[in-house]
């Protein structure tokens, strides 16, 4: 294996911009900011504008389409007379 030819892999804090959640994960990404997390350490943070925290899909708020009333319209409009 090559030297030097792979990022720094290091804990990183990601921060949720709607929800104002943070989790502290390990990653290669760049970043120019800094927090001081729970354990008192200061790691490098990113603010993402989604995540699992305030995601519909995983929140429970997402919508459901109305496919029954879809399929119904379809088979009143192309049913064999």
């Amino acid at each position: 294996m090559k030297p030097g030819i792979h990022p720094e892999y290091r804990p990183v804090v990601f921060r949720d911009r709607s929800s104002g959640t943070a989790f502290l994960t390990r990653s290669t990404v760049a970043s120019r900011g800094t927090i001081q997390w729970e354990d008192g350490h200061e790691y490098p943070v990113v603010d993402v504008e989604i995540s699992s925290a305030s995601h519909p899909f995983w929140t429970g708020r997402a919508r459901t389409a109305d496919t029954e009333g879809r399929i119904a319209r379809f088979e009143r409009r192309y049913k064999k007379q």
